[in-house]
C-alpha cells in the first residue's frame, strides 16, 4: 500500500518542480519534441485546469536545454541535440483584470522581470515597444533566436467580457501587443499561445497568418488532460486506494471514474480524456466530489449563461455544430456553444462526416450534474 502515498502533483504547473520534486508525471514529451520540430508559431485551447500551463512549462525547461529534467521520459530517447535558447515566458493569469491600471500592471509584471535580465531601453514606452526591444536585445546577446510563451493571452478579455468599454478597450491594446510578435518574427525560435477561447478578429490571430491552431487536430487530441491509456498506466496504486476505500473493486472504481471524470474528446479522432484536476484530486482524497466543475468555471460563463437563460436541457438534447462554431467567440453573439464548448462544458460525442458536423454534448456526470445548478 506504500506505493498508493505517492506525491501527485495537485496545483502544480511547473515542470521542473514536478520533476525534481520527484511527483507523478504522466508523460507528455512526446508533443514537445514533436511541436519543437518546427518554428512554426502554436495556439492551443482547452478548457481552464486541464494541463495547460505546466505544458508550457514543459516546452520552457526544453527550450532551457534542462536535459537532466528529462531523463527517462520519451523526449530523452528523441532528442539528441540540447541547446538553451532565451525563453519569454509571460503569464497573463498574474492577476484579475478590475480596470486599465489593473490590465497595465499584468503587462508591466510580465515586462519588467525580462528586463531584469535583458535590460531596459527608456525610448521604449509602449509595451509592445518593450517586448520587441527584448526579444530583439536577447536574440543579439545570445546569438539564438527567442522563444516566446504566453499562457493564458485571453484572461484579461474573459475577465472584462461583461464591462463592454473596459472590454474593447482591452482588446485594442491586447491586440497591438500581440500583433508586434509578426514584426518580431526575424528573432523568434518559437511562439506558443494558450487560452481558453479564440477571441475572432483579435490582431494576434489575422496578423500572425501562419499561426498554426492545433485545438482541434487529431494528433495534438491528447496533448492536455489524462487519456483513459495513460490513467490505467499511471496510476494502478491510486485506483486500487480508491476503490478499496469507497467499497468497490478495482473495476467498479474504473467504472465510476469513467462516467464521472472521462468523455471529453477535442478533435474528430480522439481518445477519451479524463478532467486531469478531477482525477488528481479524487485519487487524491478518494472521495468522489465535482472537483473541477466547483474551481474550473470561468466567472464570464456564469454571466453569459445566466444573461441568456440557457436551459441544461438545451444541451442534454445534442448540440450541432460546424468546425467554424467552435472554433472562435464572438462578443455580443447570441450563440454560447463556442464558449460552451471552449470552456469544457460541452465536448465532442461525435463527427459526421456526411454532413461535416460536430454533435456536441456534456462530457460526463460532474458536467451534467453541475451545469443544472448555473
Amino acid at each position: 500500500m506504500m506505493e498508493a502515498l505517492r506525491k501527485l502533483p495537485i496545483g502544480i504547473q511547473s515542470f521542473e518542480k514536478i520533476r525534481t520534486g520527484n511527483y507523478l508525471y504522466v508523460d507528455k514529451t512526446a508533443y514537445v519534441y514533436k511541436l519543437a520540430l518546427l518554428e512554426t508559431p502554436y495556439f492551443l485551447s482547452r478548457p481552464r485546469r486541464f494541463g495547460k500551463s505546466l505544458f508550457l512549462s514543459t516546452l520552457k525547461a526544453y527550450f532551457q536545454g534542462k536535459k537532466e529534467l528529462f531523463e527517462g521520459l520519451i523526449i530523452a530517447k528523441l532528442e539528441k541535440d540540447w541547446f538553451e535558447y532565451p525563453v519569454f515566458h509571460l503569464d497573463m493569469n498574474v492577476d484579475k483584470t478590475i480596470d486599465m491600471l489593473s490590465f497595465i500592471s499584468i503587462l508591466d509584471t510580465n515586462l519588467r522581470d525580462l528586463e531584469e535580465v535583458w535590460s531596459k531601453d527608456p525610448a521604449e514606452e509602449t509595451p509592445a515597444a518593450r517586448l520587441k526591444g527584448l526579444i530583439k536585445r536577447a536574440h543579439e546577446q545570445t546569438g539564438r533566436k527567442v522563444v516566446v510563451l504566453i499562457d493564458e493571452y485571453d484572461k484579461p478579455l474573459l475577465d472584462t467580457i461583461d464591462k463592454k468599454e473596459l472590454h474593447e478597450q482591452i482588446y485594442a491594446q491586447l491586440g497591438g501587443f500581440y500583433a508586434m510578435l509578426k514584426s518580431a518574427d526575424e528573432h523568434l525560435k518559437f511562439l506558443f499561445l494558450t487560452g481558453i477561447t479564440k477571441f475572432a478578429q483579435l490582431n494576434v490571430f489575422s496578423q500572425l497568418n501562419q499561426l498554426d491552431d492545433i485545438s482541434l487536430q487529431d494528433p495534438y487530441a491528447g496533448i492536455c488532460g489524462i487519456t483513459e491509456e495513460e490513467l490505467l498506466h499511471n496510476f494502478q496504486p491510486e485506483l486500487h486506494a480508491l476503490a478499496e476505500n469507497n467499497g468497490q473493486t478495482y473495476e467498479e472504481a474504473v467504472d465510476e471514474m469513467k462516467k464521472r471524470y472521462d468523455g471529453y474528446h477535442f478533435a474528430r479522432k480522439s481518445p477519451d480524456i479524463y478532467n486531469p484536476f478531477s482525477v488528481l484530486n479524487v485519487l487524491n482524497t478518494k472521495v468522489y466530489r465535482d472537483y473541477w466543475f466547483k474551481t474550473g468555471t470561468p466567472t464570464a460563463l456564469v454571466k453569459l449563461v445566466k444573461k441568456q437563460g440557457l436551459p441544461a436541457s438545451y444541451i442534454e438534447c445534442g448540440v450541432r455544430a460546424r468546425e467554424s462554431d467552435i472554433e472562435e467567440f464572438r462578443v455580443g453573439q447570441d450563440d454560447l456553444v463556442p464558449f460552451l464548448y471552449q470552456s469544457g462544458y460541452l465536448t465532442i460525442k461525435e463527427y459526421k462526416k456526411e454532413f461535416d458536423t460536430y454533435v456536441l454534448g456534456f462530457p460526463n456526470e460532474e458536467v451534467a450534474y453541475g451545469c443544472r445548478f448555473v
